[in-house]
């Protein structure tokens, strides 16, 4: 992280700071082909996965400690799963001729390695932070004193709550790949911007840098 830190505090352009599982890159539907070849099924009936990843033939819930057991065997084995959000590669190349961009993943840190080789494959060769703690903190420490504008995309409402209140100046969009579980996510906040697709948050944050210019 420091080296990132380093490299914006020489950087007047604007910062756009992306989580990646279910924004950057799909999580849901490759984790649902991963749990299909271990005998399960993630089922769209709440916001959440615990007791909605059951097994296919008994129709029973995992239990929590499966569930974590299959999210650690997604994770390790990504390479073979994960794959880009539609249109984020090329809007993201696009914002980046005119402003910063660090991925900021909630995962933990060791999975940090076959990640970032997931990530270059892909020619997505952005700076990223893998952490398990808080966004906000992390964020508000990205974007620094230097007085440039900031963006903030996720999926999940806690990480947006959680930028608000540490980088308040910092514009928030709600992004999320998977259509049957953002229909059901909470709605992040009057104050959280709700992009449609990837064109459409590339549309919002370059009016946010047109109107702040």
């Amino acid at each position: 992280m420091n080296a990132i830190l380093s490299t914006l505090d020489a950087s007047r352009r604007p910062l756009v700071i992306c989580d990646i599982d279910e924004v950057v890159l799909e999580f849901i539907d490759p984790l649902q082909d991963f749990l299909q070849s271990v005998d399960h099924r993630l089922h769209a009936d709440s916001y959440r996965l615990a007791g909605n990843i059951r097994g296919i033939k008994d129709g029973l819930p995992a239990s929590r400690e499966q569930v974590e057991e299959y999210q650690e065997a997604f994770f390790a084995a990504q390479q073979r799963w994960q794959r880009p959000a539609r249109d984020a590669k090329r809007v993201l190349d696009a914002l980046a001729q005119k402003a910063d961009i660090v991925f900021l993943t909630a995962m933990p840190p060791r999975h940090q390695t076959p990640r970032r080789a997931l990530l270059d494959s892909l020619s997505l060769h952005y700076p990223m932070i893998a952490t398990e703690d808080a966004k906000g903190p992390i964020a508000a420490r990205l974007i620094g004193n230097r007085g440039v504008q900031a963006v903030f995309i996720d999926d999940i409402h806690t990480n947006h709550h959680s930028v608000r209140e540490f980088a308040p100046g910092c514009m928030l969009i709600s992004l999320m790949a998977s259509q049957a579980f953002r229909a059901l996510a909470p709605h992040p906040g009057e104050d959280v911007a709700v992009a449609k697709d990837w064109t459409h948050a590339g549309e919002l944050v370059e009016a946010h840098f047109s109107r702040n210019a």
